[in-house]
């Protein structure tokens, strides 16, 4: 690589930054370097990428999101322009949302108060925010009293659980009129799937094996939630489209958003290369080992990532409760809505494209069962 090529960049920019300056100027001007020149790499790779129409970009949320008050934010709007069609996340994250969506507030706060006198108050605190112990009990008795109904009594993927659910979530908010939609209730108006890698580990989870233990006949079908997710990716791909994912934090959902590759190529044995467009907000670093800080480079070794697309790729790290609002203000100023794929309504005819194509593996030897 010459030298007329490595100084090919902007010049950093020093003109003095101007009062109210909008976000995609802020952005495109003035995020330089360091973990800022990422930021804004991953929201020109967003917007002038990944959202193109042929690309189904898929998300996964971990972290205390939607406490900080990133899902009527942030998420719903992604959803609503239709950047996002389909989603993992954690449990909690859903969970926490639902509160907004019954009528309760959540406060700003310190984390620098004693955690003994908040537990004999009452007070719930996660890092910074605080809330009354009852919005919890609350929100328990919803879910409860939801999941006795009998559209519940089956076993079934987490998608069409949270579809079900946030069409009650829905009507709790149009009751209340409360014009602030929460996740669930979001994509059950676009048809966005909702999956949730680990459905035990959370207060829905909980309330789902508490209803079964009271004989109810509610149960979740993991197996659903793999073979759909893979499905939605191979029918991006074979269609002639690209997939993309859209990072917020690690975990399970960021593996279980990424395995949908190996689980087309290695397991089910069709022909594929890989994810299209990787970025990814987080503060985790790649040095431990851990999923959650692993690189998309790293990611190319396992074929959750095309290898051809790796320049493609983006990671920043930083907080995602910083990072979001700002990738949504941007995308949001820069790009017209997307017509919603509304993926929830075809994922049984998906399905089945996806067992036809591992059945022609199968009959060609190129996988054993």
């Amino acid at each position: 690589m010459k030298k007329k090529h490595l100084l090919s960049g902007k010049p950093i920019n020093r003109k003095p930054i101007e009062a109210d300056i909008r976000v995609t100027k802020l952005v495109d001007e003035y995020f330089q370097a360091y973990n800022a020149g990422r930021l804004r790499e991953a929201c020109q790779l967003f917007v002038e990428k990944m959202l193109q129409n042929d690309v189904t970009v898929g998300m996964s949320l971990t972290g205390a999101l939607t406490p900080a008050g990133l899902g009527g934010s942030c998420i719903v709007p992604l959803i609503k322009a239709g950047f996002v069609d389909w989603i993992v996340s954690t449990g909690a994250n859903l969970y926490h949302d639902i509160h907004f969506s019954i009528g309760h507030n959540l406060h700003r706060g310190t984390p620098f108060v004693d955690d003994r006198i908040l537990r004999k108050e009452g007070v719930i605190r996660i890092y910074d925010i605080l809330f009354d112990y009852k919005v919890l009990l609350s929100t328990d008795e919803f879910i409860r009293e939801v999941l006795k109904q009998p559209e519940f009594q089956k076993e079934m993927s987490t998608a069409e659980f949270h579809y079900l659910l946030g069409k009650y979530v829905r009507e709790r908010e149009k009751v209340l009129g409360i014009k602030d939609m929460s996740i669930l209730s979001a994509a059950y108006e676009y048809g966005v799937p909702v999956y949730v890698s680990s459905p035990g580990d959370s207060s829905i989870g909980m309330y789902i094996s508490a209803m079964a233990l009271n004989g109810y006949k509610i149960k979740i079908d993991i197996t659903k939630d793999v073979n759909e997710t893979a499905a939605i990716v191979y029918w991006a791909k074979s269609t002639g489209g690209k997939s993309a994912v859209l990072i917020f934090g690690g975990g399970s959902p960021k593996n279980f958003l990424l395995q949908t590759e190996p689980q087309i190529q290695e397991v089910l044995g069709i022909d594929e290369k890989g994810h299209d467009y990787f970025l990814q907000i987080t503060d985790a670093r790649p040095d431990t080992g851990g999923l959650s800080g692993a690189t998309p480079s790293e990611a190319v070794s396992w074929g959750k990532v095309d290898p051809d697309k790796l320049p493609d790729a983006v990671v920043c790290y930083t907080d995602s409760t910083i990072a979001m609002p700002i990738l949504t203000s941007y995308a949001l100023a820069k790009r017209k809505p997307r017509k919603h794929k509304k993926l929830y309504y075809k994922i049984n005819e998906l399905v089945e494209n996806l067992k036809n194509a591992h059945l022609k593996a199968v009959s060609k030897g190129k996988i054993k069962i």
